[in-house]
């Protein structure tokens, strides 16, 4: 049976002191609660600042993006090997607000998965959460699965069996992120099925029936539970409501 997962993506968003009594709050709301994996991915400066409020607990740390070469003059940009360096053990690649609002691409997207493959430090890894979505008008024309389809296999090209089997998907519907509206859990549930067959396809069943496939978009302890009785569903990754401990946790708890 697959673990579920909660990532809470705090964009840009706190500061190192809400940063850190937020991080505080998670830990000890999630004291005792076992069957589920929790990461929080705060803004680049505040990694070490969080990393260490959450040593010792069972709350992962994950960045919000990495470039995918290792080192050398790309200024302002931040390696896979830097992150694994402050403690983190997760990063978001793809996520749909880059693609949109940053220009990245499916080939871009596929760089840096294979660099945060590729990076290893004392024994520690990185767990990409690669992320597709379509925007309102592909979904309107009627164009989803061909979208979805398109950026699976793009931006987790050529990736082996055992490569991809160290990666989470992400669903994330662009006009749902931030926006109040939220995919129905039938609507999830059907990209997410496709999700699952798109890996079986490409590599097996066995494979497909251990990935772990999440859905963001205006997740809230409100539908959270609807949404993770779908089959497919293995969690979430929360964007507005991982600002507040309570929604959070609320999620969490949804997952039981």
């Amino acid at each position: 049976m697959r673990r579920p997962l909660i990532a809470g993506n705090w964009k840009m968003n706190l500061d190192r002191t809400t940063g850190t009594a937020l991080a505080l709050d998670v830990v000890a709301g999630c004291a005792g609660r076992a069957g589920v994996d929790v990461v929080l991915c705060p803004p680049f400066v505040y990694l070490e600042a969080v990393g260490s409020t959450l040593r010792g607990s069972a709350i992962g740390l994950g960045a919000q993006d990495l470039y995918h070469e290792a080192s050398g003059a790309f200024t302002g940009e931040v390696s896979a090997a830097m992150l694994l360096d402050v403690g983190c053990q997760w990063v978001i690649i793809g996520h749909s607000e880059r693609r949109q609002l940053l220009g990245e691409t499916n080939g871009s997207v596929l760089a840096k998965v294979r660099a945060a493959l590729a990076a290893e430090r004392n024994g520690h890894t990185l767990t990409p959460i690669v992320c597709v979505g379509e925007t309102l008008a592909e979904r309107e024309t009627g164009r989803t699965q061909e979208v979805i389809r398109s950026q699976f296999a793009e931006s987790l090209a050529e990736l082996s069996e055992g490569e991809f089997a160290r990666v989470v998907l992400a669903y994330e519907p662009v006009w749902a992120i931030g926006t109040g509206r939220v995919a129905t859990p039938d609507q999830a549930g059907e990209v997410h099925a496709d999700l699952r067959k798109q890996v079986a396809d490409r590599y097996n069943a066995a494979v497909a029936s251990e990935a772990r496939i999440l859905y963001g978009g205006s997740v809230k302890p409100e539908n959270a539970g609807q949404l993770f009785a779908q089959p497919n569903i293995d969690g979430a990754l929360v964007g507005g409501a991982s600002l507040k401990a309570a929604d959070f946790l609320g999620i969490i708890a949804a997952t039981a």
